[in-house]
């Protein structure tokens, strides 16, 4: 069976990224990542950056992308910019809420992405939506997860993100069935699940291993199933800095999928 690598979406490290770009991610090579998730405008140029993930032998893995920035009058400069990066997956990583109120905008939502999912195939790229918790909130009869990727082209990853969809009540293993092929990237986020009336906050506190994913059901299917070629770690709780939690998880994944 392939081996699955392993990538950290830098918002984990977000203000040590802020600060020094390329001391953190050889910091995050040291550590044993293989690839990181980029978040949000490009803190350099494109250019700037491959030449950091080159020297330190890192793959973009993905890129959360602003929604703005795939809307025609940008999609081109976007593509430009992750062709310089080397990366195949331009992930959105949340939707304005005038756009999400109902069925039918989630209807609208996936008509939109397959369009850009024509795209960006001729680029040897794909797109992608990554979840919050709110998405496993049922408008009717389904989710708007449901109604995104039931009406979607295949070609849009589902970047399941596992701690966010624990935290609205999902069960991540039926997911990433459901979706066969799409869990191309998948974000493994520790959550613990806690009691009702007690702060959701609380929950993201834990490392991975210490929560309540079904991990061993998680790893199995990303192998068989969903079609899962990077599993990329995010951790945002202030539990432990920000360094050391992403150097503690990726210990924790490395022990537990040997």
């Amino acid at each position: 069976m392939k081996r699955i690598p392993i990538g950290l979406q830098l918002y984990s490290v977000h203000k040590d990224f802020a600060r020094d770009p390329a001391g953190t991610l050889k910091a995050v090579k040291a550590m044993g990542y293989e690839g990181v998730e980029f978040a949000g405008p490009p803190a350099l140029t494109g250019q700037a950056l491959r030449r950091i993930l080159d020297d330190n032998g890192l793959v973009c893995c993905g890129w959360h992308t602003p929604f703005a920035a795939v809307q025609p009058d940008k999609l081109d400069e976007t593509i430009a910019l992750n062709r310089e990066v080397g990366n195949r997956y331009i992930v959105i990583p949340g939707l304005p809420a005038e756009k999400t109120r109902t069925r039918e905008d989630w209807l609208a939502m996936a008509g939109f992405f397959s369009e850009v999912a024509e795209t960006l195939a001729d680029e040897g790229m794909q797109i992608g939506y990554h979840n919050h918790t709110t998405e496993f909130t049922p408008l009717g009869k389904e989710t708007p997860w449901d109604i995104l990727f039931g009406n979607a082209s295949r070609r849009v990853i589902a970047q399941l993100d596992t701690g966010n969809a624990l935290c609205g009540g999902a069960d991540c293993p039926a997911l990433l069935e459901r979706y066969p092929g799409q869990g191309v990237t998948i974000h493994l986020k520790p959550y613990r699940t806690v009691p009702p009336g007690t702060n959701a906050g609380e929950g993201y506190k834990p490392l991975i291993g210490d929560d309540s994913v079904p991990w061993e059901e998680v790893f199995r299917l990303c192998e068989t199933v969903a079609g899962t070629r990077w599993f990329i770690v995010e951790y945002e709780s202030d539990a432990y800095p920000a360094m050391q939690a992403v150097e503690l998880n990726l210990q924790r994944l490395q022990s537990m999928i040997r």
